[in-house]
């Protein structure tokens, strides 16, 4: 793995903005735990710098704090909005996959997804894969205890790019979702999405013509009753007011609630404890992509319970 001079490896956040982020906190603590010398730092760049950042390893991007680095001295970053779906385009392009360069589960989420959210540097190399997919699986075993190995059928509200990587997540073939219902109100992200979805071979499109299917408004009351999970991949919540994605009279027993807005506990959630549901906000999807995303630049096992303090102290700030 390429090294800065002066020993010191960086890693860090490209997107606009970043300067709200709470990875830094995360990567920094798990850095320190280990005594591994390398600091995370955030980069704002901006949609026409993108492939600079990606293609050109000499050219030269500024930190927040104003700091400069060659691109090609970042050696693991994490990418956000609005950068996921552009990147994965130009590094598919650029550093297409060949056969064995990952496993098959990894390159199916970044497949079906359409998106990247973590790249290596190895050499001249870029290597990448979606952790939103696996953060979320592990925070649905680990903070939901949902078993996804059980027969189960999931109303998801939104099908931008957490829903897409959740919908990735819970498709996966070993994993028993019966069905997967999608639930937009905006028409051009669910145009994107099938346009996507139609571009994929034709094995993942038989995989999807099983499990997935939009629904309408009035379809949602008599959908959601088959269902035992409901995610909000939506930001519907994160501000202070927002209403519910789902009216409180449409949960029922024995559905479990995820909302992958991490900041604040919405109204959805705390309609759904307000009933005794099962019901998680998103951070431990933002924790958990954070651990295989370190984990897979670094080799080494990520301190989760150092990554977990640092997130809460962060997000109690």
């Amino acid at each position: 793995m390429q090294e800065r001079k002066g020993g010191v490896k960086i890693y860090g956040l490209i997107g606009y903005p970043v300067k709200h982020s709470l990875s830094a906190k995360m990567h920094n603590a798990a850095f320190k735990e280990l005594g591994i010398d390398a600091r995370y730092h955030l980069f704002e760049v901006a949609s026409e710098k993108l492939k600079s950042f990606l293609v050109d390893p000499d050219a030269r991007f500024n930190d927040i704090n104003g700091q400069s680095f060659r691109a090609g001295d970042v050696v693991g970053f994490n990418i956000t909005i609005p950068h996921k779906v552009e990147a994965r385009k130009i590094l598919e392009e650029e550093f297409p996959f060949e056969v064995g360069d990952m496993p098959q589960v990894d390159l199916y989420y970044v497949k079906l997804s359409g998106a990247v959210n973590t790249v290596r540097r190895d050499g001249s190399e870029l290597k990448y894969c979606n952790t939103d997919a696996t953060g979320f699986r592990w925070s649905l075993k680990t903070d939901l205890e949902f078993d996804i190995k059980k027969e189960k059928t999931v109303l998801i509200i939104g099908c931008g790019g957490a829903a897409r990587a959740i919908i990735a997540s819970l498709s996966w073939k070993d994993y028993n979702i019966k069905k997967i219902y999608v639930y937009e109100v905006n028409d051009k992200a669910i145009e994107s999405a099938k346009e996507h979805f139609s571009k994929l071979s034709d094995e993942w499109q038989r995989i999807l013509a099983e499990k997935f299917e939009f629904v309408l408004v009035d379809q949602i009351s008599s959908k959601i009753n088959e269902c035992q999970l409901l995610v909000n991949a939506t930001p519907v919540g994160m501000k202070e007011g927002d209403p519910s994605v789902i009216d409180k009279k449409l949960l029922h027993e024995g559905l479990s609630v995820y909302d992958v807005v991490y900041n604040k506990e919405t109204q959805l959630i705390k309609d759904a404890k307000s009933l005794g549901l099962p019901a998680k906000i998103g951070d431990g999807m933002l924790l958990y992509q954070g651990v295989d995303a370190f984990n897979f630049w670094t080799g080494e096992r990520a301190p989760v319970k150092i990554m977990r303090e640092a997130l809460d102290v962060a997000l109690k700030a």
